[in-house]
């Protein structure tokens, strides 16, 4: 290999290339076939990062519904020699079987003892590790961000539009019944057009994202460097940036990549709007100088609404620090009638219009009665197994129905593309400083 990695253009032209043609060479999973009952139809799943969200989320949200639905782990690809070995330990302990190690992907895809991947590796290889698995013909779940740069973003929706393989983004409030109930509510115009929106995602932790004794422990030797950086520009080795990736760009954003793109999908799903009309931002490193470059502290000011009646809409207001956690994480609707709290589940009068100023402007008065969302919406049918993280396992619940039944899951690949966009206009607002749209004739970011 040369000094050089592989030049980001190069990387996504022959990623392209692969999802158009690759992909129809490799070996069909069982489910492209007709559904036979019986060990035949048990579907084995690799995966592709042994993170700490896999451990910690992801295995006991498969292993919660593996056995009625017929999934089982068999195998794990990590760059990481140590990061192998855990996984081997970690799966067999939880499964009780024997799971296969593989040094990358390349090698795991080439034993064609997979059906489908869960892709839980760093912000900046989610679509591009995408993209790998749709050339292998495998059904994916793949962690959010989808992508963080617009180049990465159109190569996964492409290469998943033409493999046809069933697709689900770790955007999990999607198949929250909570969420779900706010979505039915809201599009049965019961609360009213959304007039604005406000959400945080604030925390006080110095420890958040580091992770100084595994850094220590780390050595280039140990790993394939030039493989993690992928399409990214390369240079000399870090282990900072190996493990504490979400801290410096071009590998995450951050606040951006990690929080956000929770909290911005449900105003997608909520509206059908496919992304802001225009992003500003603010902020900086305020209070953790530890070499991060990646901000502590942001606002972003999203404008939403038609794209073709710009006097129509709704501003979105996001806020997020690391240095003080008064206000936790919070998701406020409001309407002219309202508030939709997505904390407590609750719709309240709140802020709507009273009697005293609609009659002063020969108006009726506008205020929502207090309820539960299950009471204003009615009950949404889940029959997850929800132990643990519950919107996490009823995410792969839901990935593993459709991965049998070949249905569009809740989160699927054009709700992680639009959840992108407004990512990548995040990002280019916060880096240059200047007001972002985006021009959908030609899918591109506008700058000032």
């Amino acid at each position: 290999m040369s000094d050089q990695s592989i030049p980001r253009r190069s990387f996504l032209k022959t990623a392209a290339a692969g999802a158009a043609g690759a992909v129809f060479a490799t070996s069909s999973p069982a489910y492209s076939y007709s559904r036979i009952q019986g060990a035949n139809s048990r579907v084995r799943v690799g995966v592709i990062g042994y993170s700490d969200r896999f451990r910690g989320a992801l295995i006991p949200a498969m292993q919660a519904n593996a056995k009625a639905l017929n999934f089982e782990f068999v195998a794990v690809s990590d760059i990481w020699n140590r990061r192998r070995d855990e996984a081997v330990a970690g799966l067999e302990k939880a499964t009780g079987r024997k799971i296969t190690a593989f040094r990358n992907n390349e090698e795991l895809y080439a034993s064609r003892s997979t059906d489908a991947v869960i892709i839980s590796t760093a912000d900046f290889q989610h679509a591009l590790h995408g993209v790998e698995a749709m050339q292998a013909g495998q059904d994916a779940y793949i962690e959010k961000p989808l992508a963080n740069t617009l180049e990465d973003a159109k190569a996964i929706r492409e290469a998943v539009r033409r493999s046809g393989r069933i697709v689900q983004i770790g955007t999990q409030r999607r198949s929250s019944p909570k969420y779900q109930l706010a979505n039915e509510f809201i599009k049965s115009g019961k609360f009213g057009d959304i007039v604005m929106a406000e959400m945080t995602w604030n925390v006080n932790q110095p420890s958040r994202w580091r992770r100084p004794q595994a850094v220590s422990q780390l050595r280039e030797q140990d790993t394939d460097w030039r493989r993690y950086l992928m399409n990214r520009p390369y240079e000399p080795f870090d282990a900072r940036k190996y493990l504490e990736f979400r801290l410096f760009w071009p590998f995450s954003s951050g606040i951006p990549d990690q929080w956000l793109v929770h909290q911005i999908d449900t105003v997608h799903w909520f509206t059908d709007l496919p992304h802001p009309r225009s992003v500003v931002a603010n902020g900086g490193i305020y209070q953790w100088k530890d070499g991060r470059r990646n901000w502590d502290t942001l606002t972003i000011v999203f404008d939403y609404g038609p794209l073709n009646d710009p006097s129509r809409g709704f501003q979105v207001t996001y806020s997020s620090r690391m240095n003080n956690s008064a206000g936790g994480v919070k998701e406020y609707y409001y309407s002219n009638g309202g508030m939709l709290n997505l904390e407590t589940g609750e719709v309240t009068p709140e802020g709507g219009l009273q009697k005293n100023h609609a009659e002063a402007m020969g108006m009726q008065e506008r205020l929502l009665p207090k309820m539960k969302l299950s009471e204003a919406a009615g009950p949404v049918a889940t029959d997850a197994n929800t132990g643990g993280d519950s919107e996490t396992t009823a995410n792969m619940r839901n990935w593993m129905e459709s991965v049998i039944s070949r249905k569009k899951p809740n989160a699927d690949i054009e709700a992680g593309y639009n959840h992108s966009l407004a990512l990548v206009m995040t990002i280019a607002a916060m880096q240059t400083g200047k007001k972002v749209t985006f021009d959908d004739a030609k899918q591109q970011i506008v700058t000032g």
